[in-house]
């Protein structure tokens, strides 16, 4: 069952656009005060702070907001505090899917929403401050310029070859050709689908097969509970004829090797153009390998 949380108290934030880059960022000075870790129980774990009452799966809105408005949200996947993602097996995933579908589909309709992101920080080591299993939904008041990019380019994806990781029904994970971190993954399905709340039942049980598959296979590569950041790209929701919008997740892992993290240098900020210590034919063969 899905349930939301009361109304947090508006904090302020203020989006600038850089004159010199024109990238845009988000100052919220507030956000500097929010806690690291939980005084001395998970907030999120049954009974706590953010979740009063029993539950499969929750939302709630942020606490500690990035953008106002009530369009930060955060979403619990189980109510069980040591649990992975790919732990909670297909049906698990399937119900995560559902709330992410459900909160795509009210957010999108709000007036001041132009864009839904969904998605994951997993481990320390990516600035996640809650080990309990849980994804945060963004809901910005313009379309981001990674999505924006993306849709003009008309959301095309390669034939995989030898960077083919996985299949589930209707849909496959692949390396890119060319990824910024060592170990990278796209989870496309095969027939346009625009956004989430557009996946029917087999669509979403598809997805719920390649995310508990891939995500395991992450883990038994480094044999640790690997640190990753997880994002789905869709349609926006302002308005605009996107027709060839496809809906995909991305997984990126900051490692290059077990414990051993691939930092983003100057040179690469400096130029936007990245250097990749492991071949992606190579990242997608260990991927493959990568299971029971």
């Amino acid at each position: 069952m899905s349930t939301g949380g009361p109304a947090r108290a508006e904090l302020g934030a203020e989006l600038r656009v850089d004159v010199h880059t024109g990238s845009s960022t988000y100052v919220v000075g507030s956000r500097q005060d929010r806690p690291n870790l939980p005084e001395t129980t998970c907030p999120f774990c049954p009974g706590g702070r953010e979740a009063p009452e029993p539950y499969d799966v929750r939302w709630f809105v942020n606490r500690w907001p990035a953008m106002p408005d009530d369009r930060c949200e955060v979403v619990l996947y189980t109510p069980e505090h040591d649990a992975t993602f790919w732990s909670l097996g297909a049906d698990g995933a399937r119900r995560v899917i559902d709330l992410w579908a459900e909160r795509t589909a009210e957010l999108g309709t709000r007036p001041d929403v132009d864009y839904v992101l969904v998605f994951e920080n997993r481990g320390p080591e990516v600035g996640a401050t809650i080990a309990h299993p849980h994804g945060q939904i963004y809901a910005f008041d313009v379309v981001p310029e990674l999505p924006s990019r993306e849709l003009a380019r008309g959301t095309v994806f390669d034939e995989p070859g030898r960077r083919l990781v996985a299949t589930a029904p209707g849909r496959r994970a692949v390396v890119p050709a060319a990824p910024i971190f060592p170990y990278a993954l796209v989870l496309v399905p095969n027939a346009p689908v625009a956004d989430l709340p557009s996946l029917d039942a087999a669509g979403r049980d598809g997805i719920a097969l390649l995310l508990v598959d891939v995500l395991e296979r992450l883990d038994r590569l480094f044999d640790a509970q690997t640190p990753s950041m997880l994002w789905i790209h869709q349609r926006p929701f302002d308005g605009g004829d996107w027709n060839g919008a496809r809906l995909h997740v991305e997984i990126v892992a900051p490692w290059r090797a077990a414990e051993v993290p691939r930092f983003v240098a100057a040179g690469e900020l400096g130029s936007s153009v990245f250097f990749n210590p492991v071949p992606p034919e190579e990242a997608a063969q260990s991927l493959r390998e990568a299971r029971r």
